[in-house]
């Protein structure tokens, strides 16, 4: 029964996908609206700092606030109480 509700979700995803690829319509880049004004694009580097490097950061920040400000002197699990 569990590989037919994993085929199940299978087929809905990849459905809603396809289905929201057809239904999209392709981004005009090439045509400007009027009252536009694009600016320069970013540089290999810069995108990668932009949207790899930015995120990984805040997450190793964010982490290492957590580990720091956490207050829990237990570490090791609890046995389970044998009835």
């Amino acid at each position: 029964m569990d590989k037919k509700n994993a085929l199940r979700a299978g087929a809905l995803a990849a459905g809603t996908t396809l289905m929201m690829l057809l239904m999209s319509s392709p981004a005009s880049a090439l045509i400007h609206d009027d009252g536009e004004d694009p600016g320069k694009g970013l540089s290999v580097g810069e995108t990668l700092g932009l949207y790899v490097l930015a995120p990984l950061a805040l997450f190793a920040v964010i982490a290492g606030l957590v580990m720091v400000l956490d207050k829990s002197k237990d570490r090791q699990p609890k046995a389970k109480a044998k009835a």
